[in-house]
């Protein structure tokens, strides 16, 4: 729902917001940081400073639903607070809004305290907003699919049933990391086609993947399915997620049960839960299917989902090399794309995932599939840039890529826009390529 916290008119008191491309106050994000030396809590970004949930408690500005919503939200996880639900974030996201509003009632006032409110976010460290249980990846981005499917099966590039299932794998809840460390190439069981059998060594092939990330609020009790028209109550929010892939020892081992280790060595999200409120402005039906492709199957086709289950999302990757860096250049733009390239809603998924009676916890997460468009730049992913690895790409430096090296930094950024209301960012999402562990 629309409503005053999305006015393009609305300014805050915390000067750095109005104007901010990424947390202005039509955004108010959701997350966990802490303060030098202090413990974790939760917060809201608000242009360049982060507002201590816990502190607003222990200062009197909450009453009511909001206050119990805040409650929720001040700990060391969100967990709590996504499984209150919608009214819960709603409450909560109002209340803030009217704290951080330039023209709210006792905003002078507020301002007297500030200091303890907010703290200055490059001084804090950011951490994974939730408890994650489970960890599910889609693979809704349809040219990601058929593209990845063209250079291993040419004759059959998407399965039969692609169309008719929003197919996933669970992964590796454990090894979700919030933005900004560093994934070790990992070694595993390789297979080039000359190679009449496997060898042990560091993959030699890895890969990001570009997906949206999908907070999943409350839950739904086993052998009850999430009804398709009920799904989107389920969705606490979004952040931006790397699926980093070693993409050599997937092909390998992924016959005849999908891929294992290849996706669990580490999977990377921006740490702010950009809310389902929030996006709201973004809201666009879902493209419609090409002509020939089957309707969705009655339990996950609902007219509402349809008419507002697509968001408006633009993505970018970027990449920064040891080369650049010592230079002291910019990332390169390596590709853009956006949320609209998916063929599944997330309601779609959350329906789905529970069609068997499956039960979805507060603080789950999916991943969406790599989100690829149709056009050369709009690559979610170096395996679909160079073409497996047969096209290299060329950087402005003279460098060139088929897949990563170490010490490579790859940079997500995503923003949601539209005329009318002011843009929304996720933050960004960056994560630094380490050498393999030596072999013994």
């Amino acid at each position: 729902m629309i409503d005053e916290t999305h006015a393009s008119g609305r300014t805050s008191w915390v000067t750095s917001a109005n104007g901010h491309a990424t947390f202005p106050i039509q955004n108010l994000p959701l997350g966990v940081f802490s303060p030098d030396g202090g413990t974790r809590r939760g917060g809201t970004a608000i242009g360049d400073r982060i507002f201590d949930i816990g502190a607003a408690l222990e200062a009197g500005l909450f009453s009511g639903a909001a206050r119990d919503a805040a409650e929720a939200a001040s700990g060391r996880t969100l967990n709590p607070l996504l499984e209150a639900g919608p009214a819960a974030r709603q409450a909560l996201r109002r209340r803030i809004g009217e704290i951080l509003d330039a023209k709210s009632a006792g905003s002078t006032k507020i301002q007297t305290i500030a200091n303890r409110l907010l703290h200055a976010a490059e001084h804090c460290t950011v951490h994974l907003p939730a408890r994650v249980g489970d960890f599910t990846d889609f693979f809704a981005g349809i040219h990601h699919a058929h593209t990845a499917g063209t250079i291993s099966r040419p004759e059959n590039p998407l399965m039969p049933n692609y169309k008719y299932v929003p197919v996933a794998y669970h992964s590796r809840a454990s090894s979700v990391r919030p933005s900004g460390g560093s994934v070790r190439r990992p070694n595993g069981q390789r297979k080039p086609p000359e190679q009449a059998a496997p060898d042990f060594g560091p993959c030699r092939n890895l890969d990001y993947e570009l997906e949206l990330g999908v907070w999943i609020g409350p839950g739904n009790e086993i052998g009850n399915p999430i009804p398709i028209a009920e799904a989107s109550r389920h969705i606490a929010g979004f952040c931006l997620l790397n699926d980093w892939s070693a993409r050599d020892i997937q092909a390998w081992e992924s016959q005849p049960l999908g891929p294992f280790l290849s996706k669990s060595l580490s999977t990377f999200v921006s740490p702010w839960i950009v809310t389902t409120e929030a996006l709201a402005p973004f809201r666009l039906a879902q493209p419609p299917r090409p002509a020939g492709d089957p309707a969705p199957l009655p339990h996950l086709n609902d007219p509402a989902d349809q008419a507002h289950g697509c968001f408006d999302i633009d993505f970018e990757v970027l990449l920064l090399t040891p080369k650049m860096r010592a230079t002291s250049a910019t990332p390169h733009v390596l590709s853009r794309s956006n949320a609209q390239m998916l063929y599944w809603t997330v309601a779609q998924m959350v329906a789905h995932h529970t069609s068997n009676g499956c039960n979805l916890q507060p603080g789950d997460m999916f991943g969406s599939g790599t989100v690829s468009g149709t056009t050369p730049g709009s690559e979610g992913c170096l395996l679909e840039m160079t073409r497996g690895g047969r096209n290299p790409v060329s950087l402005p430096n003279g460098e060139t890529r088929t897949y990563l090296v170490d010490g490579d930094e790859v940079i997500f950024r995503g923003t949601a826009r539209r005329n009318g209301y002011v843009s929304i960012g996720f933050g960004e999402c960056r994560g630094t390529v380490t050498e393999a562990l030596p072999l013994v």
